[in-house]
Parts: structure tokens; C-alpha cells; sequence
């Protein structure tokens, strides 16, 4: 084993540690959004080290909230005051926790098109790498509007309205992610290496993982400016 693989291998295994442990606490304490608790595992699962540490501080931080809530919402029903209207997370951590609501959906659109791809023997054009990028976009477009849609559903809600609004909300940093995992997998099959990785060894999946955490860089000032704009909730 050289030293890239080791490297990769590492990196891999702390991403699934991340993973089953993030999976294991949000079975001990949902979240407020059902969705979040897919998204939390997937944020550890690309994002070595930091991704974990965000969950506990962010994550972990929605529920107590949640907590407080119902807390003082009771109380206040008691007293029969005002409702009460708790004070938000700092704007960067909204769109911060927005934006892992987006990337995780892609993340996992990326994770299935890559083995079907490459197990199907699919080619477009003569080209794996463009093949994988039409595969890989089209389930993250799916798998990322069904997480935005979930996200935002509202009860009582007209459906159609609000899978429009989550196709409006979710398209622009979709495309913000992918241009940034596209790019850095490009560089990975024609720069980093003489002959590109595939799915079938642990230097692809790390810079899979790599791809997956540069697309979240890229899509973080897009979800930044839906926020902003309030296309998209503050989360």
C-alpha cells in the first residue's frame, strides 16, 4: 500500500466512524426536521473530522432549542401571554446548516451515479468522466430537491406550490455544488494522477470525499445569497 492509499484509507474510515456515530445520536435525539437526521450521518461521512465536530456544535444545538421551546411555549400557554419567539442561530450558521441540507442530497445522487456508472460500463460521447457527470447530476438534482422539498413541507401546504418553491430554492446551489465536486474531480481523473482512479479502489472515494467537501466550499456563498434573498429558510 503506498502512501496515497493509506492516506485514503484513513480518511475513508474516519468518514464511516463519523457516520455510524452521528447515525447513533440522532436515533437518541432527533432532530427538529426529520431530513436532518439523514443529513447529519452524510455531513460526517464526506467531511472528515469537521463534520462531526459541526454536528455536535450545530446539530446538537437545534434540539436543545427545540427543548427550550416547548419549555417556554408551555409556560407561556399557562400564563396565557404572547408566543414566544426564541432568538436565531447567527446567520452564518444558518446558511452553514443550509447548505449541509443541500449537499448531503447531492452527496448521495454522487455516491450512487459513480458504482452505476462504472459497474453498467456506461459511456457518453466516449467519455466515463462526462457520463459520470450527467449520471451524478441528475440523481443529485432528484435526491436534492426531495430533500429540499421535505425540508421546507409545511402542513397543510399545496404540494405543488411547494415543490415549485423547492426547485426555485434548491436548483442554484445544487449547480453551486457540483460545479465545485465536478471541478476537483476533473483535476483527479487528468492532473493528480497518469491514470484516473475508479470506484473500485480507496483513492477514488477519498477524492470522491475531497470533491464532495469542495462542493460544499462552492455551494456555501450560493446558499448564502438564497438565504439572504430569502429564497431559501434560514435553517
Amino acid at each position: 500500500m503506498n502512501t496515497i492509499e493509506l492516506i485514503s484509507t484513513i480518511f475513508i474510515a474516519i468518514g464511516i466512524l463519523q457516520f455510524f456515530i452521528v447515525t447513533v445520536d440522532v436515533i437518541r435525539h432527533p432532530q427538529m426536521m426529520f431530513v436532518m437526521n439523514i443529513v447529519w450521518p452524510i455531513t460526517g461521512l464526506y467531511f472528515p473530522i469537521l463534520g462531526i465536530g459541526f454536528y455536535f456544535i450545530l446539530g446538537r444545538k437545534d434540539i436543545k432549542t427545540k427543548m427550550e421551546d416547548k419549555h417556554t411555549h408551555s409556560t407561556h400557554n399557562m400564563h396565557h401571554s404572547e408566543p414566544h419567539h426564541h432568538s436565531k442561530k447567527p446567520f452564518w450558521q444558518s446558511v452553514f446548516v443550509s447548505t449541509t441540507h443541500c449537499s448531503s442530497g447531492c452527496s448521495i445522487g454522487d455516491l450512487m451515479g459513480a458504482p452505476i456508472v462504472f459497474f453498467t460500463g456506461w459511456t457518453i460521447a466516449g467519455s466515463v468522466l462526462l457520463t459520470d457527470y450527467i449520471v451524478e447530476f441528475i440523481l443529485a438534482y432528484i435526491l436534492g430537491i426531495a430533500f429540499q422539498y421535505y425540508g421546507m413541507k409545511m402542513k397543510n401546504g399545496n404540494p405543488k406550490d411547494e415543490f415549485k418553491n423547492a426547485i426555485k430554492a434548491d436548483t442554484w446551489s445544487l449547480i453551486a455544488f457540483e460545479v465545485g465536486m465536478f471541478g476537483w474531480m476533473a483535476l483527479s481523473h487528468y492532473v493528480f494522477f497518469t491514470e484516473a482512479p475508479k470506484p473500485d479502489s480507496t483513492v477514488f472515494w477519498f477524492m470522491m470525499q475531497i470533491a464532495m467537501t469542495v462542493g460544499f466550499c462552492t455551494s456555501y456563498p450560493a446558499n448564502w445569497i438564497l438565504v439572504k434573498k430569502e429564497i431559501k429558510h434560514a435553517m
